[in-house]
């Protein structure tokens, strides 16, 4: 049986089969959300011990989940992103189905949904409807561009945001034109901020009593990452521009071509300056006219560069960094994917977290940037991410329905 036809004879992997730990294990997320933002919002108190109850759309009910992050689009994305979680097959649509998400919103802390604002209001699932079934309810809504205003039904997609919001401005050679990050920035961020959101408002929940709708979007959070470039704007008047690799404010701070390969420098302010031409052996460019001050060596930015260059392009990567660390200049070499995974302080560091699945055997997942002395990383939640509608008898069952109304359920595509 495929993943997605999985069903009573499926084979299944959840959360639910071992005792939740971590700081919020006390805590249940209904996860409404899909594709990456939202998603990535719930893995934070999926990882951090809460349990996970995620509704999908059943198989053979009407607009089922065909967006890049599904489970058919990439395999080590979905496993990645899922981990921790049970999975209940639901059409809100109906009303036996939507009868059931309500029975859970009362034992719920959080529901998250990142559906375009209009949506969770015709399906009658937004705030202040289910606010009357758990006052206690946090309710989390990730949008492309806000719950109101002239884009509010803007479909909203992470390169859009980058675009909009500014990143793709600065970002890519200059005179090449508007370049994406490498990674889905504001669909990241955004997740982020709302899981940030949420726990801001379950610790005012813990005072007041109630909960209360907190939102983002994949717009307001691509800005707010802008920090200092948006700030040269509103405060200085200043347009950034792109500039590469190379710091915007500073200089010499980027990337330069060694003998084997590259190396990233920053050098930043006058010391580091002093310290980065006194270790390459050049310290004749300290008093050089135009390399006098940042302002300066960013007035003449690329003569700096090229004279650092050239040093640079006469020795290994290797010698550069052990030559510029001891002498304190801050400096790395730059690793592709394989690279990082296998370098000492990431391995040290235990990041890349072991996870034991059923079908894929021992894979890795990225683990949470983050560590507690009360809850060692390695001992914290790692299952894999359920087959669709692995636990919908379960947690039904839970809620009192019989094995009998529950088939009656799936028949009609309810769950």
């Amino acid at each position: 049986m495929t993943r997605t036809q999985a069903g009573p004879q499926a084979a299944t992997h959840t959360a639910e089969t071992a005792p939740r730990k971590g700081p919020l294990a006390k805590f249940t997320v209904l996860d409404a959300s899909r594709v990456r933002a939202g998603p990535t919002a719930v893995r934070t108190f999926a990882d951090l011990g809460a349990r996970i109850i995620k509704l999908e759309i059943p198989p053979g009910a009407p607009g089922g989940d065909d967006m890049i992050g599904g489970r058919d689009h990439n395999r080590a994305d979905y496993e990645n992103l899922h981990r921790n979680k049970e999975s209940l097959t639901l059409n809100m649509k109906a009303p036996e189905g939507l009868e059931i998400l309500q029975a859970l919103v009362k034992q719920a802390d959080v529901f998250i949904e990142n559906y375009r604002p209009d949506v969770k209001f015709r399906l009658g699932i937004d705030y202040e409807s289910l606010r009357k079934i758990n006052p206690r309810l946090v309710y989390a809504s990730i949008s492309g561009f806000g719950q109101d205003g002239p884009y509010a039904n803007w479909p909203g997609f992470d390169s859009i945001a980058q675009g909009m919001g500014g990143l793709m401005s600065v970002t890519g050679k200059p005179g090449d034109g508007p370049m994406r990050a490498g990674i889905p920035l504001a669909d990241l961020c955004a997740g982020h901020f709302c899981a940030q959101a949420v726990m801001a408002a379950l610790l005012e929940r813990s005072t007041t009593g109630e909960g209360q709708w907190v939102h983002t979007s994949l717009l307001e959070a691509q800005i707010a990452m802008l920090d200092f470039q948006a700030a040269q704007w509103l405060i200085d008047g200043k347009v950034p521009q792109s500039t590469g690799n190379e710091h915007p404010l500073t200089v010499p701070t980027g990337v330069f071509a060694t003998a084997d390969g590259y190396i990233n420098v920053a050098a930043i302010g006058q010391t580091m300056w002093k310290r980065l031409c006194a270790a390459i052996g050049a310290p004749q460019l300290v008093d050089e006219p135009g390399f006098g001050s940042d302002p300066e060596r960013v007035a003449n930015r690329a003569r700096v560069n090229e004279s650092v260059g050239a040093i640079f392009r006469t020795r290994p990567t290797a010698d550069w960094t052990r030559i510029l660390l001891d002498a304190g200049v801050p400096c790395g070499p730059i690793h592709t994917i394989d690279q990082v995974f296998a370098n000492q302080q990431v391995r040290h560091l235990g990041i890349a977290r072991q996870m034991a699945h059923p079908e894929l055997g021992d894979i890795q997942v990225v683990g949470l940037p983050m560590q507690f002395s009360a809850h060692p990383r390695e001992q914290g939640p790692m299952n894999p991410a359920p087959n669709q509608g692995d636990q919908t008898d379960a947690i039904l069952a839970t809620l009192g329905y019989t094995p009998d109304r529950i088939e009656a359920l799936r028949a009609r595509h309810i769950v």
